[in-house]
């Protein structure tokens, strides 16, 4: 199935670039120049991806992903000029399933929409095979495999994409050391750089969501050195902590 791209970028002779680029590769791309037109397009289209600039006239970027994230789902990958990891965590931690510093080129865009939009069609085929065993408990929290959907207390806590992706795959490895490399290589899925910060970014959501004291989690932990671990039920009393105190332990 033919897969619809937005992108939202002031500068027309980028947009015409990627518009042509990615046409070629098989999708149908539309362009808008700023976040009024962006509204005005989601008010009568579809999109099954959002490929985002930060420095737009008006509404920048960040508040626009901001917003959007308060009402859908739909898959964002920022595009900025300002390549500065301050900058990078931000976007990622309001919501964006990706970031991209430019220049860059259009093919690594690619492999990144790929990614992204590989994720996504998992998505439906989990939906396809769902059974009763796609309720995953812990503590007063559980996590609906069928419709991606996490609820305490039949409240729903809304997730974005990649921070489904994650927590389902800590409750599918419960109570086992996971790297950073190995969760980056299997929720990414491309070459990366070796100070990738999104996976820690993508914890500290999820932290933040789930724990009580995010800086002292019991289901999510820092294993010092070593990477994460999930704790279904969570910290267990008189166990020996293994994780180093810090900011994001």
């Amino acid at each position: 199935m033919t897969q619809n791209l937005l992108i939202v970028d002031d500068d027309p002779g980028l947009r015409d670039l990627l518009q042509r680029y990615l046409s070629e590769q098989g999708y149908i791309v539309a362009t808008v120049g700023d976040g009024i037109a962006l509204d005005q397009y989601l008010e009568e289209n579809t999109t099954d991806l959002i490929i985002l600039d930060l420095m737009l006239p008006g509404e920048d970027g960040l508040s626009i992903a901001k917003r959007l994230r308060r009402t859908m789902n739909t898959p964002i990958i920022i595009l900025s000029a300002r390549g500065d990891e301050v900058d990078r965590i931000v976007g990622l931690e309001i919501g964006a399933d990706d970031y991209l510093a430019k220049p860059f080129n259009p093919r690594e865009l690619l492999a990144r929409i790929r990614a992204v939009m590989r994720r996504q069609v998992n998505y439906l085929s989990d939906e396809q095979q769902a059974t009763t065993q796609d309720i995953h408990r812990f503590g007063p929290y559980q996590l609906d495999f069928t419709n991606r959907s996490l609820s305490r207390e039949d409240h729903n806590i809304p997730l974005t994409s990649a921070e489904y992706d994650l927590l389902k795959m800590m409750l599918e490895h419960p109570n086992r050391v996971l790297s950073r490399d190995m969760l980056i290589d299997q929720l990414k899925g491309y070459d990366r750089s070796p100070f990738d910060r999104s996976i820690d970014v993508r914890i500290t959501r999820l932290r933040r969501k789930l724990e009580k004291e995010p800086k002292s989690p019991e289901y999510i932990r820092t294993i010092w050195g070593a990477g994460y671990m999930f704790t279904p039920k969570g910290s267990m009393p008189g166990a020996k902590p293994r994780s180093k105190p810090g900011p994001d332990s």
